[in-house]
């Protein structure tokens, strides 16, 4: 087997927890959200800028798959306290996000309730692969 058929293995893992009782058009607005950070703060998640067989260029994506996981309001306010004690690169979206429509707005929102009484909808961790599973304990993969 050459290098190019090698199964590439991530020793990290990119990670979106959904609450369950999401519509379909929030799950995928928190999911596009919650990623978006993860770029601009890891630059080690990105690949390489991709060209299709004309040179047409795209830009870089994810290095790696996004897994994406859903669970209860509780199992997501348990992997939030769990990758806050773990220190990993986190991102949140919370149910008062759906009423804002601008980046100012969001990060008012967010600021304006503590920790504990962030009302979740979608959590975004990085970070070590051992370490997001455990975050992510109780949680199932998205259907």
């Amino acid at each position: 087997m050459t290098i190019e058929n090698t199964p590439v293995r991530f020793d990290t893992k990119i990670a979106v927890l959904l609450r369950e009782d999401l519509e379909t058009w929030q799950r995928l607005n928190v999911t596009a959200f919650l990623v978006s950070g993860l770029g601009s703060e890891l630059p080690e998640v990105i690949g390489e800028p991709y060209a299709d067989a004309d040179g047409t260029p795209y830009l870089p994506m994810f290095r790696q798959p996004v897994l994406v996981f859903e669970g209860t309001k509780e199992t997501l306010t348990s992997a939030h306290g769990r990758a806050l004690s773990r220190s990993l690169p986190r991102s949140v979206f919370t149910s008062d996000l759906f009423a804002t429509a601008n980046d100012r707005d969001n990060r008012a929102a967010v600021r304006a309730v503590p920790r504990d009484r962030l009302d979740l909808v979608g959590l975004a961790v990085y970070g070590p692969r051992n370490a997001v599973d455990k975050v992510l304990k109780g949680a199932h993969m998205h259907p």
